[in-house]
């Protein structure tokens, strides 16, 4: 599950109801039985789920497949009508809901209203933006939303070095964003959302670590966390991307120049069975690593939730995990255990 700071744990935990906690208890006791027994057990239904609002982006970093404008799959926006159905389905059992997956929320028009929806049910609310789009009215919006947690992505303190890595990007524009957020939460004499700025790591930006903290501070923020980059081509590291700061890079340098990712693949994933993406268009797939669903394990236009949770496909994923983890291309790059610090 994600970091929480106290204030912010207390607020996740208001959302925990006695359904909630047994269904939760159950998936975390399938997760160690399969461990125990060398077989995939799956008990409960998940605890997270991730909602993709659009594929759409206004920037162009380079090791995203919605900055590149690459997707193999079909773009667009995620329907509010829809959603609506999804979360009536799995909402008693959902305790955190994570509006992300590639592009930026805010551009689709109906994002505020999913998350007020789903704050409704008493679900935890959590969002990843690139702040482009926090004006004053927005702003306020988001605050009266109900989100309860806003991660705001600035890989630069300065605008030279920002938009090396987020292309097209104005620095102004993100703090502005991020001012007006502060703002609102005042005037609103809000607790929520519990606002984050995320500094991915990368080599362009690794001489600001500091900076950010004193500019987190400046603006108001809650806090800093420091992301490691997943880096595709990581082997030969083409655009120059991966940090000379071992502590925050998912790779380590080998000896004739090459990198290898840090991360020693076990043939088990906790995120597998607490958790799963949902792409704008309803495909169900197993993480946030299948940028491309390549690995559907269902259709919600075709099956509820609940019967896809436990159909062939999803069965068949998760014993091939646990036969053979590293032969499945999603998980090759994956940074579990390895990604996040708080400042």
């Amino acid at each position: 599950m994600p970091q929480f700071n106290w204030n912010d744990s207390k607020n996740l935990l208001s959302k925990i109801t006695f359904r909630r906690f047994i269904n939760g208890s159950k998936v975390l006791a399938s997760f160690y039985m399969s461990r125990l027994l060398n077989k995939h057990i799956q008990w409960g239904f998940p605890v997270s789920v991730a909602f993709e609002p659009t594929t759409s982006c206004n920037l162009r970093c380079p090791e995203c497949p919605s900055g590149l404008r690459q997707f193999s799959r079909p773009t667009g926006m995620l329907q509010n009508d829809f959603f609506k159905q999804t979360i009536d389905d799995i909402h008693k059992e959902l305790i955190y809901l994570i509006f992300y997956f590639q592009g930026e929320p805010y551009l689709n028009t109906d994002f505020l209203t999913m998350v007020k929806y789903a704050s409704s049910k008493r679900i935890y609310t959590a969002t990843s933006t690139n702040a482009h789009y926090l004006s004053d009215e927005i702003a306020k919006k988001t605050v009266e939303s109900g989100l309860d947690r806003l991660i705001i992505s600035i890989d630069g303190t300065t605008q030279d070095v920002y938009e090396q890595y987020r292309v097209g990007g104005q620095l102004e524009k993100v703090l502005e964003g991020a001012k007006n957020i502060m703002k609102w939460k005042k005037e609103l004499k809000s607790k929520t959302p519990f606002v984050f700025f995320q500094f991915l790591v990368v080599k362009p930006n690794e001489h600001q670590i500091e900076d950010i903290k004193r500019l987190a501070k400046q603006v108001g923020v809650d806090e800093v966390r420091f992301k490691t980059a997943q880096i595709y081509e990581y082997e030969t590291d083409p655009n120059n991307l991966i940090p000379t700061i071992n502590k925050f890079s998912r790779y380590n340098k080998n000896a004739d120049g090459t990198y290898s990712a840090k991360n020693k693949l076990a043939n088990r994933c906790w995120k597998m069975q607490h958790a799963n993406v949902i792409t704008w268009d309803g495909l169900v797939v197993p993480c946030c690593f299948d940028k491309d669903a390549k690995h559907q394990l269902g259709d919600l236009k075709k099956q509820s939730f609940k019967e896809i949770w436990q159909n062939k496909n999803y069965k068949q994923f998760r014993n091939d995990l646990m036969k053979s983890r590293k032969n499945i291309d999603i998980c090759a790059n994956c940074s579990e255990g390895v990604s996040v610090w708080r400042s």
